[in-house]
Parts: structure tokens; C-alpha cells; sequence
């Protein structure tokens, strides 16, 4: 009997339910599947959880961390314009607290853990060509590249997000467009979380990370071309 590993289980999971949330927001009650999006966060949560290997007090503390201060910063942005730009959000996301729906702290983990594990997985496989390098090179490149470059993949995410987060109603921007600000903080919010996911070494092997953010940006491709 075939048994399947966990991340294969996962991303079975995750992909079904987006699937299922494309063709209901397309063709069916989009009301109803739109409001389902915090639940749909919350899933995925979950099976990041279930297939990290050994969670423990490190990955705990990096989701305490992203879930506060992705909430705080979403708090000042809302409040200020003073981070990202003049937006505010909608209701289909759930509860809110200062007018930033809680479910958004689970969303900046999942985005900066997904982008994480995805630049380590890309590191490992061009390890080989790293080996000419001094070590201590290597390590500043290693750094340099989780960091910066999972920030600007972080950024990638949430500019093919944000136009079909509006339509959506998550959220709604005061001057009717996406302002270059919010990426420019997108940016540096991402570096700051994704450096102490290196400081904390939470990079492992686990390919759900990547296959998720895959699944997510495929669904708001696919809402981006039709909706």
C-alpha cells in the first residue's frame, strides 16, 4: 500500500480547497465562499504546523512575532497612512481589532514562512555552484539571499494579490490605487521577519512551504485573469 508523506498529504489538502474556492467565487455563490477566506487561512496554518518537523518554542516565538507585529503594522498603516499607504478593510476577513481583521497576524506567518522555506529550498539545490566561494562569502550570500531575496518574493506575492484582494473587498485603497509605498514597506517588513527566521534557523526541507505559496499565488492568478 502506497503511503503518503505528510507534505504530500497537505498540499492535496491545500490545493483541493483553493481549487474549490476559484470555481465557487467564479461560478458559484461567491458571497458565501469569500466569506470562507479566514477559515481557508486558518487551514493552512494547520498543515504548516503539520508538517514542520518538531515544532517547537523557535517556530512558536516566529509566529508570536509575525502575528503581533504583522497586526501592529497593519494597525499604523490603517490608522496613519504612515506604513503602506491610505487603505482599510473591508468585512469578509473576519474579526477585527482596531479595524485590522485578526486573521491577518496567521496571514503574515504563512507568507514569511512559506517565503523562507522556499528561498532555503533554492539554496539547497545550488549549493554545488556556492562551493568555489569562501565559506565566510557563502554564509553572507546565504544570508543575504533568504533575506533579501524572500522579501522581494514576498512583495511578488502581494503585488499579484492585491488587485484581486480589492475586487474581493479584504481591503480598499483611499486614492483607488495600489500605491509603490506599500510594496517599498512590504519590502522592509518582510526583510525584518525573514531575517530572524534565519536568526532562529527555522529552514528545513519542508516542500509544503513551497508548494503552498505555489497553490496561493496560482489562486489569485487564476481570480487575477477571470474575475
Amino acid at each position: 500500500m502506497t503511503r503518503f508523506s505528510k507534505q504530500q498529504i497537505a498540499t492535496a489538502i491545500a490545493a483541493f480547497f483553493h481549487a474549490v474556492g476559484v470555481l465557487g467565487i467564479l461560478f458559484g455563490n461567491a458571497a458565501w465562499f469569500i466569506s470562507l477566506t479566514p477559515y481557508n487561512l486558518l487551514l493552512s496554518f494547520i498543515l504548516i504546523l503539520y508538517t514542520h518537523t518538531g515544532v517547537n518554542k523557535k517556530l512558536l516565538f516566529f509566529f508570536a512575532i509575525t502575528f503581533v507585529f504583522g497586526i501592529l503594522v497593519e494597525i499604523i498603516g490603517t490608522k496613519t497612512g504612515y506604513l503602506f499607504g491610505n487603505y482599510a478593510y473591508g468585512n469578509v476577513l473576519g474579526i477585527k481589532t482596531f479595524g485590522v481583521p485578526v486573521i491577518l497576524g496567521i496571514n503574515w506567518f504563512i507568507v514569511m514562512y512559506c517565503a523562507g522555506i522556499t528561498m532555503w529550498l533554492l539554496l539547497l539545490r545550488s549549493a554545488k555552484a556556492l562551493d568555489s566561494f569562501d565559506p565566510a562569502q557563502v554564509k553572507w550570500l546565504k544570508l543575504l539571499s533568504l533575506v533579501v531575496d524572500g522579501a522581494l518574493l514576498a512583495v511578488f506575492f502581494d503585488w499579484l494579490m492585491e488587485p484581486v484582494a480589492v475586487k474581493l473587498d479584504f481591503w480598499q485603497w483611499a486614492e483607488g490605487e495600489i500605491p509603490l509605498f506599500n510594496y517599498i514597506c512590504w519590502f522592509a517588513v518582510s526583510m525584518l521577519f525573514l531575517l530572524l527566521f534565519h536568526k532562529l534557523k527555522l529552514a528545513q526541507p519542508n516542500k509544503f512551504g513551497l508548494h503552498l505559496l505555489l497553490i496561493q499565488a496560482m489562486f489569485f492568478l487564476l481570480l487575477r485573469a477571470f474575475l
